[in-house]
């Protein structure tokens, strides 16, 4: 590199990113090359949704995911960072009928507006394997995949209850069902089955919950989601006959089954539309349940209702007749769509025999006490520690006992077995919707559901439609819809359902490995890279991203297109960005949010708030505490506007040092002002350094103890730097290590010529190991320091052993445990001298003076408390 640049006095952080950035550009600096001689280091951050602008949340994603593949570049590691667009789904129909744009233009709009952000933020990005999920050189990919999954048996077709918008004509998510209610239109949600698309994940459910334990680089919180979304448990699936066959329910707690005194279907079982159809008053009750709530959550709290179908199973081993009930707090998507009800053991069943007046039965007591009254019962007895009782001859058998005998004899009568049963249901993949990608099949009169041949992949989605809100344009779009079938050649319709958006999201992060191969999904180049080392993104996506990545990865190991099992080696959660939350509400409830740019915040001598005025009217303004960026509560802040004031390093740097990354980030402006005067000055050091040309050979053999101490603290630092951004991701204490050191540096630092020697050697170090954080400043001071390659290019540096052996120890001293002074002593000095320095240091000598020392309590190397 050529040594040509002078450093200016003054920093100009626009002036410094440019060239930086130019640099980076013509040298290629974030390509990827794969090298087998060379340990790759694969770092990931979840791809973003071009929403329009970078948000916060962007900008600290991809700050910590920049900061160690810089670093792991230093390492020697050959690394790879890319990024992409997760750029189908709903957000930009939305946008697309607001502004009356087709999705396609609005989606690359923002596409090509955030790319360019991104580059102005300096992160280590090989743009040359950018993938959209739009694009259908991409998606085509997901349209092949889908049928070799549909060859093997994995996809299928079922018909599906869903959640029906009929305003918007489109299938809704559970969480999208507000109230009964559309999230959008407000619209009444039916409950409609139609054929849709699945995926075998339960197949895969005992491999993907059995490895969480094997996956020590996950957080312990997410594998407990995990865990329990896939949800196996042990039990028993028992037969109650009924005149039609055998109503099959699936139990955990197979030791109450004396206790089931009703069975509970839900709306859509068919027993409750058989009892439907002579009954007006239960259909009305149905179609009632079909709008109702539809997450386990929202069952959990709502009132339990039911109505009485008139119909009845038999109890498998007393024979006696149970009566079906039709009630809203059972799912037809869980389990067999029935339960047996125990209202003794049960909350649910409880509250709903309570109200009903049905039957309760104590099956189940405490070993210690007397059977409970039903009669008296407040509240469902729960507990896996009793004994059974009212149970015939299994009276008096704990949980497990109970549970095996009452197994082995409905497995006699041929009305029961064990088995496991997972929470996990196959992932529906059909979405009515348009801005998607379409399912590559033809509905033909004569031969049916047809696949697309792959020669005649991609199914290309028409990007010119405007969605209007009265379903999916593509319905509409007859030089789509109409084609030929692939077998007969007749006239056909192709299939205008498009796949879920997290089919794109479920394998990019192998895509980027040979983002260029036109002919295959994946080549050899995704067996180099994959799996990614480190993913970092939110923890918002620990479910349902993370658990449909570790399926679609297993499915392409099993069609011997990749050869590794779990996507992702380690996995970091970053805390969200929060900011304060300023609002006022009108008379009829409304309420205004006011970014808190706007208002104006006094605060007394104490710190606490004493005033929050609106900056354009002058009139106070609620706040609402501390909450998550976003723009429903208009408390974001926009990163082009800090850049374009304090330049990219000081955001980053900022971001960085606010907070440790899995914590949540509280926003404060005066946090970014000092991350600007910390560049500045060390800016200002490095310059004034060079300035003075005090370039001199380091000469160890030379130094006096103030100078070794002084080079100590230079390598304890870059040890302590070392270990907390490569081992324990705390960039925040690495920086503040490296504030604390300058400020040693200026304060000890003279004249002398051995002095300019290791202020050379400390300045380069502390450059090397802030240019992961500030890259852009980095860049220019480390070519002012003197060194021909770039600092990207430099190996990060090593610790000095040898200077790590201190010649002087520094201790706290402290009298009746409170700090008043601190010593230096000789490495060996014994006890009696590290006393005697500590009572005559004078500070300490103004609280012991004239007072009896009653112990003095010596920890070596750190402490001395007088108590006295």
């Amino acid at each position: 590199m050529d040594n040509e640049l002078i450093m200016d006095a003054v920093y100009e952080f626009s002036k410094v990113e440019a060239e930086a950035q130019q640099f980076w550009a013509e040298h290629g600096s974030f390509r990827a090359v794969e090298d087998p001689a060379r340990e790759k280091f694969y770092c990931l951050s979840m791809l973003p949704y071009p929403s329009g602008k970078l948000h916060m949340g962007h900008v600290r994603n991809y700050t910590i995911g920049d900061v160690l593949t810089r670093f792991h570049r230093m390492h020697g590691r050959n690394v790879l960072q890319p990024m992409g667009w997760d750029a189908f789904g709903l957000p930009a129909e939305n946008a697309a009928m607001q502004n009356n744009v087709p999705p396609a233009k609005w989606t690359w709009d923002n596409i090509n507006y955030m790319r360019k952000q991104l580059k102005i933020m300096g992160f280590a990005l090989d743009w040359e394997r950018e993938v959209a999920t739009c694009s259908p050189e991409y998606y085509r990919w997901n349209q092949w995949l889908f049928l070799r999954m549909l060859e093997k048996g994995i996809a299928y077709l079922k018909t599906g209850t869903v959640n029906w918008d009929p305003v918007d004509q489109t299938v809704l998510a559970n969480e999208q069902v507000i109230e009964g209610r559309g999230w959008r239109t407000g619209a009444l949600v039916e409950k409609r089955a139609i054929p849709m698309y699945y995926l075998k994940i339960t197949e895969y459910a005992e491999e993907l919950l059995g490895v969480l334990d094997a996956m020590p680089g996950w957080p312990e919180r997410v594998k407990t989601m995990q865990a329990n979304w896939i949800g196996r448990s042990e039990g028993v699936e028992i037969g109650f006959p009924h005149d039609d066959g055998v109503l099959k329910v699936f139990t955990t707690r197979t030791d109450t089954l004396f206790g089931a005194t009703y069975v509970a279907v839900a709306a859509e079982h068919p027993l409750a539309l058989k009892a439907a159809k002579n009954n007006t008053q239960l259909a009305a009750f149905i179609k009632e349940c079909k709008q109702g709530a539809a997450t386990e959550a929202e069952l959990a709290t709502m009132e339990k209702c039911g109505m009485d179908t008139g119909l009845f199973v038999t109890h498998p081993l007393t024979g006696d007749k149970l009566s079906i009930w039709v009630s809203n707090y059972v799912l037809m998507g869980y389990g067999e769509g029935a339960i047996m009800a125990v209202p003794a053991h049960d909350q649910r069943d409880f509250e709903f025999a309570r109200k009903y007046g049905l039957p309760i039965t104590v099956v189940v007591r405490d070993p210690d006490a007397d059977i409970l009254d039903e009669r008296n019962m407040e509240e469902a007895f729960i507990t896996y520690d009793g004994v059974t009782c009212n149970s015939g001859k299994y009276d008096g058998l704990g949980f497990a006992s109970a549970t095996d005998a009452i197994a082995v004899d409905l497995a006699a009568k041929d009305h029961g077995k064990k088995r496991v049963q997972f929470r996990l249901r196959d992932w529906g993949i059909s979405r009515q919707r348009y801005w998607g990608c379409p399912i590559p099949i033809v509905h033909c009169d004569t031969c049916g559901t047809v696949p697309v041949s792959d020669e005649n992949l991609p199914v290309t989605l028409p990007e010119d439609l405007a969605p209007d809100g009265s379903g999916n344009p593509l319905n509409k779009c007859e030089a789509f819809v109409n084609t030929e079938c692939p077998k007969c050649g007749k006239a056909a319709r192709r299939e205008t359902d498009t796949m879920d958006t997290f089919v794109d999201s479920s394998w990019y992060f192998m895509r980027y490995c040979c983002a260029d191969n036109n002919n295959a999904m994946v080549d050899e180049r995704t067996n180099y890279w994959m799996p990614v080392d480190q993913y970092i993104g939110g923890i918002e996506h620990a479910i349902l991203h993370l658990l449909y990545a570790r399926f679609w990865t297993r499915v392409m190991r099993d069609l011997d297109l990749i050869k590794v099992d779990e996507p992702f080696t380690n996995l970091l959660t970053q805390g969200m960005v929060l900011n304060h939350i300023y609002y006022r509400s009108d008379d009829a409830g409304r309420i205004e949010y006011f970014n808190p740019a706007d208002v104006d915040v006094t605060v007394d001598d104490r710190g606490k708030i004493t005033g929050m005025l609106l900056k354009t009217d002058g009139k106070p303004v609620h706040s609402d505490g501390l909450g998550t960026m976003s723009k429903s509560k208009n408390n974001g802040v926009d990163p082009q506007d800090l850049v374009d004031r304090y330049g990219a390093d000081t955001v980053r740097l900022f971001m960085m040092f606010a907070s440790p990354p899995e914590q949540t980030l509280e926003w404060s402006d005066t946090g970014v002002e000092g991350a600007a005067r910390f560049v500045k000055r060390l800016w200002r050091v490095v310059h004034e350094h060079v300035a003075e040309n005090r370039v001199a050979e380091l000469d160890i053999g030379a130094l006096d103890a103030r100078q070794r101490a002084m080079r100590c603290a230079v390598h304890e630092t870059l040890a302590k730097v070392t270990d907390d951004i490569g081992r324990r991701f705390t960039f925040n204490t690495a920086i503040a290590a490296i504030m604390e050191l300058i400020n040693l540096l200026i304060k000890k630092r003279t004249d002398a010529t051995q002095d300019g020697a290791i202020m050379q050697e400390a300045l380069s170090i502390i450059v090397q190991s802030m240019s992961p954080v500030i890259p852009h400043a980095c860049h220019v001071m480390w070519q002012a320091l003197g060194h021909d390659s770039a600092v990207i290019d430099s190996t990060w540096p090593e610790a000095d052993e040898a200077a790590l052996v201190r010649d002087e120890l520094k201790y706290v001293v402290q009298v009746n445990g409170k700090l008043r002074g601190h010593i230096i002593v000789p490495v060996d000095a014994p006890r009696e001298v590290i006393v005697a320095s500590a009572t005559a240091e004078p500070n300490v000598l103004r609280f012991i003076d004239g007072k009896e020392i009653r112990k003095e309590i010596v920890v070596p190397g750190k402490l001395v408390n007088l108590v006295v």
